[in-house]
């Protein structure tokens, strides 16, 4: 999870850093591993009827700074606000799609020092939908790691069982929205052209790990359907994404509206050659650095990787670009550099 990667980082420089999850949960356990001090509650209603003791313990830990990264969580951190003195600040993913400005949301965004967009595109919805003067929402983008992988790709694809030949792929959580059925269907068309080609789908296939799982089904019949099950490959959940990365060839982002899109940050620490969709933020993301396709036409997602696949030169040029901007923009470094000066204006 970003947070978890961000308190990372931050435990990593010096600070003290709190977390607050479900009892027994994913989260809760990576929080420890990070270093986090851990809260622990049985469900956001339990906390909420835990509220003394939470309280005790953030005033016990000293705790001067709370940062949500759900707006689900922004009840119970507006309602600790009313009885305890710390700066709040609410890192918004996905940007506000509705107006947020009835009696209940103005008191809970009242307790809101800062709201943080992770994209121009989200800024946008935002300030539109949020209950707060413009100065206290702007914009941060994300950062990532910008460690690069070394290995051969095709020591990589040999452990996947992918075959030789070019090899395009994604990574992504398995949902509509996300563009694998499009991807799929483009992969296709290619294949007519480009016999050898493979396809690489990186993501958990479960709904425990976050898959739509009635569409990894309908994706599995579409494969089989188009009698590609020996060329389609489901690596499953992954933590070693630059690994991943490094076995690609092309990697598409047919998102269909990406609020940021790591996985486009992290294409381009890779220095991948990257096709992204023209929609949500990706083409700010990539800032000309990659090609972009309107992600519900497979055949033009197609063609531009069709440009990528016939032109080795322009895919090294566009991959070497990718990894210089994600250096400048994009590395976590900087992100937490920004982000610590954030947190030291509002204190």
């Amino acid at each position: 999870m970003y947070p978890i990667r961000v308190g990372k980082g931050l435990v990593e420089r010096g600070w003290r850093v709190f977390g607050l999850a479900l009892a027994g949960s994913r989260v809760a356990s990576d929080m420890k591993a990070a270093g986090f001090e851990v809260f622990e509650a049985a469900s956001r209603n339990q906390a909420i009827l835990r509220l003394p003791a939470l309280l005790r313990w953030m005033k016990q830990s000293g705790i001067q700074i709370v940062h949500c990264h759900k707006s689900s969580d922004l009840l119970l951190a507006a309602l600790l606000g009313t009885i305890s003195s710390f700066r709040l600040i609410f890192t918004e993913h996905m940007g506000s799609k509705r107006p947020k400005k009835d009696p209940l949301h103005r008191w809970i965004y009242g307790k809101v020092d800062r709201v943080l967009s992770i994209s121009d595109e989200t800024l946008r919805r935002n300030r539109a939908a949020l209950p707060l003067p413009a100065e206290r929402i702007q914009r941060l983008w994300l950062g990532t790691e910008l460690t690069s992988c070394e290995e051969e790709p095709a020591l990589i694809r040999g452990e996947l069982g992918i075959p030789t030949g070019p090899l395009i792929g994604m990574v992504g959580r398995f949902s509509p929205g996300k563009g694998q059925r499009e991807l799929l269907e483009a992969f296709a068309l290619l294949r007519t052209e480009f016999p050898d080609l493979q396809l690489l789908l990186v993501g958990g296939t479960l709904a425990t790990e976050g898959a739509d799982e009635p569409f990894v089904t309908e994706l599995e019949c579409d494969i089989t359907q188009r009698q590609l099950g020996g060329v389609v490959h489901f690596s499953g959940f992954r933590r070693d994404t630059a690994r991943m990365l490094q076995a690609m060839d092309v990697v598409v982002i047919p998102s269909h509206n990406e609020a940021f899109g790591l996985t486009v940050i992290e294409a381009m620490a890779a220095g991948k050659p990257i096709v992204g969709a023209t929609t949500g933020a990706v083409p700010e993301v990539l800032g000309g650095v990659g090609l972009l396709a309107e992600p519900l036409q497979p055949q033009v997602i197609a063609a531009q990787i069709k440009v990528l696949l016939r032109d080795p030169e322009l895919s090294e040029r566009l991959g070497k670009l990718a990894r210089e901007r994600a250096e400048q923009k994009f590395d976590m470094s900087l992100h937490l550099d920004l982000l610590i000066d954030i947190y030291q204006g509002l204190s």
